[in-house]
């Protein structure tokens, strides 16, 4: 976990290796048992079966079936088959020297992309075409100033990798032909870094992408936590915003943005260290960030990585070592529906969403089964007062989540109230 960066090494071990070092060694701290929502409300998580111990931050959600997960020790995963097999196809070169693997990006299931992060040569960019049965390494960092930490893509075609700051600028990284080949841009148009200042790669999130154009970048450890953003695709123009986010501190700063367009934001983040509170670990922006402000309700912890949740404008999850956190209301408010240690978290445009973390822990997640109809207060399936339909089986799910109109009853969120809306508007 990069926890800070400058364009000044005050040891030769450098400041990124020390605090990659850092979160290595950081203990998992203990949650304190949450308030749990109802049933049909809490994100119901699988385990996979990884047969490895290495910790993963970077995951690629291709869809329900297909994901990829990198991680330490040069470890790349690719499930295929919905998490039921792992098959290890990890980059030979990572493994022999031991990178780490932070960053991975999917075009499907045999196109892929993974970094990994490090000073000078340890920065390096991996691409696969074959499903990781071989890999060819893209790019390799040669200037020891620079400390790669995440990259993204835009399309087949198109994606960044950004560095922490070289001569007080983040360095950019960009590829116009799938990852095959990637240049340094120029960085008149990247404002200036603060004193300290650097990009997490705790979750593979600190780079992020909506549309065809849009990226953003998270950083901390300066005296304030920023949101960068580019809306060229090249990523020679960025302007700044300043979220929430406790900053001032090298362990402190925004870990993961997550946009639903170029307007609507979240950025999670906190202090990383398990002893210290991170008490406004979440921030959200409706305007682009011109305007951001806290989750009335944020998570109650550090948080380090963060997704929307597909076909839905109002619902996301973050999650870090502490525990897992559910939004309905775009970010404002935030309910803990899992107490599991996770890192990293990203969901398919199919609705397949993944998380991973450490000990080779990969999950995953989808929404618990809601109950039957006639298990919603109308058994059998019929409403009171109601006609049943010539020909239509009782006890068969209504589209209403099974309430009767003007009754009040049991629904799967436990509120009591009639359920009026249909299910599509309900998760908009």
């Amino acid at each position: 976990m990069r926890a800070r960066g400058t364009t000044t090494r005050p040891t030769a071990w450098g400041l990124c290796a020390a605090a990659l070092t850092a979160a290595l060694a950081a203990p998992e701290a203990a949650a304190a048992p949450p308030d749990r929502p109802p049933a049909g409300e809490r994100p119901v998580r699988t385990p996979t079966a990884t047969g490895t111990d290495a910790r993963f931050r970077g995951l690629a959600a291709v869809d329900r079936r297909t994901a990829w997960a990198a991680g330490t020790r040069g470890t790349v995963l690719r499930t295929t088959d919905g998490g039921r097999r792992w098959r290890d196809v990890s980059p030979p070169g990572a493994v022999r020297e031991g990178l780490e693997l932070r960053g991975i990006e999917a075009f499907d299931d045999r196109r892929a992309v993974a970094l990994s992060i490090g000073e000078g040569e340890a920065s390096r960019v991996f691409r696969t075409d074959d499903g990781g049965a071989t890999w060819a390494e893209s790019f390799r960092n040669t200037d020891p100033r620079a400390c790669y930490d995440c990259l993204a893509i835009f399309d087949s075609r198109h994606g960044l990798a950004v560095s922490d700051p070289v001569d007080r600028r983040f360095r950019v990284l960009s590829t116009g032909d799938g990852g095959r080949s990637r240049r340094v841009l120029p960085d008149a148009g990247m404002p200036q870094a603060q004193d300290g200042e650097a990009a997490f790669a705790a979750s593979g999130q600190c780079l992020v992408t909506s549309g065809a154009r849009d990226v953003w970048q998270a950083t901390g450890g300066g005296a304030t936590a920023r949101v960068l953003h580019s809306a060229d695709r090249g990523g020679l123009t960025w302007t700044a915003s300043a979220p929430t986010v406790p900053a001032g501190d090298p362990a402190r700063g925004v870990f993961g943005p997550a946009f639903r367009d170029r307007r609507h934001g979240i950025a999670v983040g906190g202090d990383y260290r398990a002893d210290r509170p991170s008490p406004h670990a979440a921030a959200v922006t409706g305007d682009a960030g011109r305007g951001r402000r806290r989750s009335a309700a944020p998570p109650p912890r550090y948080r380090s990585g963060v997704a929307r949740l597909p076909h839905s404008t109002s619902r996301a999850l973050a999650l870090g070592p502490t525990g897992t956190d559910l939004t309905r209301d775009g970010g404002r408010t935030w309910r803990t529906v899992d107490t599991g240690s996770y890192d990293t978290v990203d969901c398919a445009p199919d609705g397949g969403c993944w998380a991973a973390g450490e000990n080779g822990r990969v999950a995953r997640a989808g929404k618990q089964r809601r109950p039957r109809a006639r298990d919603r207060g109308a058994r059998g399936g019929a409403c009171p007062g109601r006609r049943r339909r010539p020909g239509r089986p009782e006890g068969r799910r209504r589209p209403l989540l099974g309430a009767c109109p003007g009754r009040a009853t049991a629904t799967a969120r436990g509120t009591g109230r009639v359920a009026r809306r249909s299910w599509s508007r309900r998760t908009r």
